[in-house]
């Protein structure tokens, strides 16, 4: 199913949901559509729009979102390149700044992507044993809605507007 961007009251980006839970909230009289713009969906006895942007009725309150750690967002983060010598989408890997056995942790500071040379040259050791350096220091990736939902503009063009800001 398609997606659907889901606006606080505010008009505050809270979630993707499916085109079905959105129907079924604009039915239930929980939120209202805020731009259709992909046709209706046809029904024996009722049409309904095939909305690409609802609104809550009712203010939802939730902290603010926050990125994952994950692999896939390190890479994301780093834009495919390599933090040691800045090849791109070659073997990536993920390195250890501060090698976990010296009790470096899993955080964003302390992860980066690498190539697989690159990782294999600095092993398990410092930055300053190894004699490498980083292009930039690493750190989180903003929480904006912009930079959550960005995977989702190719095809949803009109939610720019929505996220901006946010």
């Amino acid at each position: 199913m398609e997606p659907v961007l889901v606006l606080n009251a505010n008009f505050e980006p809270l979630n993707v949901c499916a085109m079905r839970r959105a129907i079924g909230l604009i039915v239930m009289e929980k939120a209202i559509m805020i731009e259709n713009g992909r046709g209706v969906i046809n029904t024996i006895d009722r049409t309904f729009p095939r909305p690409s942007i609802i609104r809550l009725e009712n203010m939802i309150k939730r902290p603010r979102l926050e990125v994952k750690l994950t692999r896939r967002e390190v890479f994301r983060r780093d834009n495919f390149t390599c933090l040691y010598c800045g090849s791109r989408y070659k073997d990536l890997t993920i390195d250890h700044v501060v090698p976990r056995h010296l009790g470096g942790n899993q955080s964003w500071g302390n992860v980066v992507t690498a190539c697989a040379s690159c990782n294999h040259k600095k092993g398990g050791r410092t930055l300053e044993e190894s004699g490498m350096h980083l292009i930039k220091a690493p750190s989180s990736p903003p929480n904006s809605a912009l930079y959550i939902y960005h995977h989702y503009l190719e095809d949803n063009e009109s939610w720019k507007e929505f996220l901006i800001g946010w």
